[in-house]
């Protein structure tokens, strides 16, 4: 969807301020850029009015600030008013570049500090903004959803908490499993696709690419994630494959069952470009293990794609992999941490959502429907046709 297809007569909800927590600073820059260049192109008869007052700045980024004692205990303050405001929070909680200093020791950033990070901040706030929207890319202990036995539900209580705190949104990428929304169903929770990006960078960035049956297939590297891949199948007309995992449930290695084998169900990929569809990669051992397996069945090139790039094993076997010929192109989105060695590598394709964020921002502030923006169908079917007709 354009930007300038929107409708955004509606009054504001408050004057518009973004508060990026530590660790997200850059991502917010770009999101801020867009909004300041698309509000002062913005034609309105309205921007004058007393309702508009503060929309068009220079800048919507609000000073604020988590310090910290040398025991490591913090307290969150913003640097100016927030009263009456419609405050956008961004945090990364897998930013684990950031560091501070614990009894003279330097002690990295776990999803766990950020988390507490946010809470303060908002505590801060202390009620005075008109609304708030967390915009939590990854959301919060995603991982565990589900209760197994006696286990804590730590996704479920966290979005209590925060709802609890005053937050009125929560805006999230990708959710590992958004039936978590249940635990607040009275506040509003979006998980946000970001498969329109995937197909445009992928495109982008490859030149001679053949979007049919014949020439292309999607595969789901696990049974948790069909979903994903069909509905990426179903709106570029290709057809679906999927792994799924064979478990060693008599061991637990590193918090997991491990896995004995892939096993997969579909037609034949020989000769087919693949594109493997994930919501995360962590080590990258399946992802990696999956690609091999269709490089096996004769698979042309395989591209793995997913939301959010981890590499908490580092990224010596995806070099690997990539000088054996088993992978051709790595795409992940740019909403969580990237290493400068990441972004350096010759397979890797870094998939900017910042537009994205801020066109959200910006429909949201108005208080218009988001609906369009989170349905990229129409727009993946453009982008193909306009794809396609410069390929020919």
């Amino acid at each position: 969807m354009l930007q300038e297809e929107r409708d955004l007569e509606t009054i504001p909800v408050g004057a518009l301020g973004i508060i990026p927590l530590k660790g997200c600073e850059k991502l917010s820059q770009k999101v801020n850029d867009y909004l300041v260049q698309w509000r002062t192109e913005r034609e309105s008869e309205h921007k004058s009015t007393i309702a508009f007052a503060g929309y068009q700045r220079d800048n919507y980024i609000l000073s604020a600030s988590v310090p910290r004692f040398g025991s490591g205990e913090a307290k969150g303050i913003i640097n100016e008013s927030v009263r009456g405001y419609d405050l956008y929070l961004l945090v990364d909680v897998c930013n684990y570049s950031l560091t501070y200093s614990l009894c003279g020791k330097e002690n990295h950033m776990s999803p766990d500090d950020h988390y507490q990070d946010l809470k303060r901040i908002i505590a801060a706030v202390g009620g005075k903004a008109r609304r708030i929207t967390v915009i939590m890319p990854f959301l919060y202990e995603s991982r565990q959803h589900k209760r197994s036995g006696r286990e804590s539900l730590d996704c479920a209580l966290a979005l209590q908490e925060l709802t609890d705190m005053g937050v009125d949104n929560i805006i999230t990428f990708d959710a590992h499993d958004p039936r978590v929304q249940n635990a607040i169903p009275l506040k509003g929770f979006e998980t946000v696709q970001p498969a329109y990006q995937f197909i445009k960078y992928l495109t982008r960035n490859v030149p001679d690419l053949t979007f049919d049956s014949d020439h292309m297939m999607i595969i789901s590297p696990d049974e948790g994630g069909t979903h994903r891949a069909v509905y990426f199948a179903n709106v570029l007309g290709l057809d679906v494959g999927m792994f799924y995992k064979r478990r060693d449930y008599t061991k637990i290695v590193n918090g997991r069952n491990p896995i004995v084998a892939h096993e997969f169900l579909g037609s034949s990929v020989e000769g087919k470009d693949v594109f493997i569809i994930d919501d995360m990669i962590s080590s990258g051992e399946s992802m990696l293990d999956v690609a091999k397996e269709l490089k096996a069945r004769k698979a042309k090139r395989v591209f793995l794609a997913s939301t959010f790039g981890l590499f908490t094993n580092g990224l010596a076997k995806f070099d690997a992999a990539y000088e054996e010929g088993l992978i051709d192109k790595v795409l992940t989105t740019n909403v969580i941490y990237q290493t400068p060695e990441l972004l350096s590598k010759p397979y890797y394709i870094n998939v900017d959502m910042s537009k994205y964020i801020a066109l959200i921002i910006d429909t949201l502030n108005h208080d218009a429907s988001i609906s369009k923006l989170l349905d990229p169908v129409d727009r993946i079917q453009k982008l193909l046709k306009e794809y396609n007709k410069n390929k020919a």
